[in-house]
């Protein structure tokens, strides 16, 4: 009766583990190291929010802006999320 009550109650138990993967996290080869795609996806992100704080300077966009910080942070952010999406989503 005891065993019967393990055997059902094992797999409930387990059930929140269901979504582990024993498979690493996705990296790519740089120069012979491995490198976790985050890190390539901030530095799109970041080399983006540069870009775009250039180009709104060059076109007088920039003086335009009242909170410029949260602006470049937010445009870096949502183009690291982009690039992750396309580049590893589902």
């Amino acid at each position: 009766m005891r065993y019967q009550l393990l055997q059902r109650a094992i797999p409930v138990l387990l059930l929140p583990l269901a979504g582990c993967k024993v498979v690493g996290a996705p990296s790519f080869p740089i120069a012979g190291a491995y490198f976790p795609s985050w890190m390539l996806c901030g530095i799109v992100g970041i080399a983006v929010a540069v870009g775009l704080r250039v180009l709104f300077l060059a076109t007088d966009i920039d003086a335009l802006l009242s909170l410029r910080l949260f602006t470049y942070v937010s445009l870096g952010t949502i183009t690291a999320l982009l690039f992750w999406l396309l580049a590893f989503g589902p």
